[in-house]
């Protein structure tokens, strides 16, 4: 998978992906999950990167998602975000994480908690701390 990271929540010591797509480049951010018939499984995402905004239309199932500062630190947690629906701009937001349904409530994850991500290939990305 080009350009994948692995996502930690340090905060709650729980692994949110394995294989989260980075999402940083505009046509990555336009496609999302966008034309997907299935929802991603446990371990999958997309991490969006300058993004504190984002929308569902033309999508088929719900998602979880997690929004981040430049620090890696939540902002806010959406859980089961349903299709065609958008969410609020968050304030200070510089990414934003969507995941399978259940994964906030799987992992614990809630405001204030901390992120790293670290990348699977070559770098791409600067992570706030990297693993």
């Amino acid at each position: 998978m080009r350009n994948s990271v692995r996502i930690l929540n340090r905060t709650r010591e729980v692994v949110l992906g394995t294989r989260v797509e980075l999402a940083d480049t505009w046509w990555t951010r336009l496609r999302g999950y966008l034309g997907r018939k299935n929802p991603p499984v446990l371990g999958e995402g997309i991490l969006f990167v300058s993004c504190n905004a984002i929308h569902t239309y033309g999508m088929q199932f719900e998602l979880d998602v997690i929004f981040l500062d430049a620090g890696g630190s939540v902002l806010q947690a959406i859980s089961d975000m349903r299709p065609w629906t958008r969410s609020k701009r968050v304030a200070g937001a510089r990414y934003v994480l969507e995941v399978p349904s259940g994964t906030i409530r799987r992992t614990g994850t809630s405001i204030g908690d901390a992120f790293t991500w670290r990348p699977l290939q070559a770098p791409a990305l600067k992570s706030p701390e990297v693993l």
